[in-house]
This record gives structure tokens, sequence and C-alpha cells, in this order.
């Protein structure tokens, strides 16, 4: 493992590896809890589902007790963006919940999120939600070694404004991944491509677009974790981590490694 400017981890294949395992237990809980939302489960369900089954695959929960939180799983429901905390609140059809999620196995993590509609939704929301894991996937393709981490950036931003009018939220970001949940480089949803630190080998990063249906401005509740839009209007956030190899790029927190989304988008697939 090595280190680039500003703190950037480099991990090793080996690492990488590491990281893969961490990331197939957090795709596996996400696709059990998919299959669990339902009208008149509530969040508090869900994440003991969640923690079950992260721990059954011998892993430990990432976010249980990181800075205080307290729960396995962040349940977002309908205008909370991110880092809503589980609870007594039961879904009801017509809700859209994100679900964000993250195991740590040999000290190595993953970090990935879906959003779910609870029965029909509006076809609005429905477009919300394919905008969001869409422009998720459009990033992630746009990296290439050589690259720069605000080539991701970019390519999120053109498509979200290509489909519509929707807001892309900007006070949070995606980020560097490894033996910590969260470290350098930040990685934006928006901007100018070029930009920031260069794309190699090792490097692993977490891409998470978070879209509203209204504004891109937020707030911070008084629970001090869960951020809503500041209109009231519903949102939606995807995640997955990748890595770059030598043969192509490598979503670790993909079941398939990212293999059929990749190549729909004519990016060489490099897992192993």
């Amino acid at each position: 493992m090595g280190l680039l400017d500003r703190g950037i981890e480099i991990k090793s294949p080996e690492q990488i590896d590491a990281m893969r395992k961490a990331g197939l237990v957090v795709g596996g809980t996400l696709e059990l809890l998919r299959g669990h939302v339902r009208a008149g489960i509530s969040t508090a369900e869900l994440d003991g589902i969640a923690e079950e089954s992260i721990r059954s695959a011998g892993a430990t929960p990432s976010f249980l007790g990181y800075h205080g939180f307290p729960a396995s799983i962040c349940a977002s429901v309908n205008d909370e963006v991110v880092h809503g905390i589980p609870g007594e609140r039961v879904l009801v059809d017509g809700d859209v919940i994100s679900i964000d999620c993250g195991a740590i196995v040999d000290g190595w993590h993953g970090d990935a999120a879906i959003t779910v509609a609870v029965g029909a939704v509006p076809a609005e929301v429905t477009a919300l939600m394919d905008v969001t894991e869409q422009a998720m996937w459009r990033g992630i393709a746009a990296a290439h070694l050589g690259g720069r981490v605000t080539d991701i950036s970019h390519a999120v931003e053109r498509y979200v404004r290509a489909q519509g009018r929707f807001g892309i939220v900007e006070d949070y970001t995606g980020h560097g991944i490894g033996s910590a949940m969260h470290q350098p480089p930040d990685v934006p949803n928006y901007g100018r491509p070029g930009k920031g630190p260069r794309l190699v080998p090792g490097l692993a990063l977490a891409v998470e677009p978070m879209i509203t249906l209204g504004t891109k401005e937020t707030d911070l509740l008084e629970d001090e974790w869960t951020v809503v839009s500041s209109d009231g209007s519903l949102a939606a956030h995807f995640e997955h981590t990748f890595t770059i190899t030598p043969e192509g790029t490598w979503v670790l927190t993909a079941l398939d490694g990212g293999e059929q989304q990749l190549t729909e988008l004519g990016v060489r697939f490099g897992g192993r």
C-alpha cells in the first residue's frame, strides 16, 4: 500500500481483492434488502436484516458506531437525501427509500447504495431513480487510467442535465475508500473534467450521485444526521465502489463486478 498526494491511499492487487470480498457482502446485502422493501415493514426491521446479513458473512457493519451513527444502514425515505436513521417509521405504498450500506472484511471497506420504490410510484419518480442510477454508471464509465477525478464528476452532471430538470446535490460527494470508509479524494457529482488527482491502479473510489426532483439545496435535521431536500422534493441515491485495473474497470460492490453495465457502455471490464 502506498500514498499519493493529499493522503490518497493506493492499494496492492491483494488489497483490492480483499475490498472485493467486502464489496460482495455489501452487494449481497443490498439485494436482500431490495427484496424485503414493501409496505408495512419498518426501517428498523430493514436495519436488522442488514446487520444479520453482514455479520453472517463474517463481516462487520461499517456504519454502526461510525462517528456515533446508531445503525448498520442509512435508510432515507422520500425527501430524505442521505444518512436517514432507521427507526419505527413504517413504509407505505408510494414511498421511495434509499438504502446505503457498508461492510468491513479484514480491515477493508465496501460501500454502496440503492433506491427502491415501495409499490407503484408516479412516472417522474421512476425517472428520478433511473436517471440517478444511470448517472452513477456514466460516472464510473468515464474513469480511465491517466484520467482525473473530475472526469467522473463531469460525466455524472452531463448525463443528469441531459435528462431534464433535476437537482444535483452539491454538499455531499463520493469519496476515496479502502482501509477507511471515507478517504481522499472527494468525488463531486458536478464540475469541469480534467481536474483533481490522477486515476491510477490501486485507487478505489465510491461514486454516489444524490439527485432530487427539485432543488440542489439541503438541510440537516435536528438528529444531526438526516439530510433532507430544502424544498421537500423526493430524492434518489445510488452508489458503487470501483477501481481501475490494468485490464479495465472493476465495480467491487456489484455482484457481477459491473461487467454487464460496463460492457453496455463500451467500457472494458477489469475484474477477476
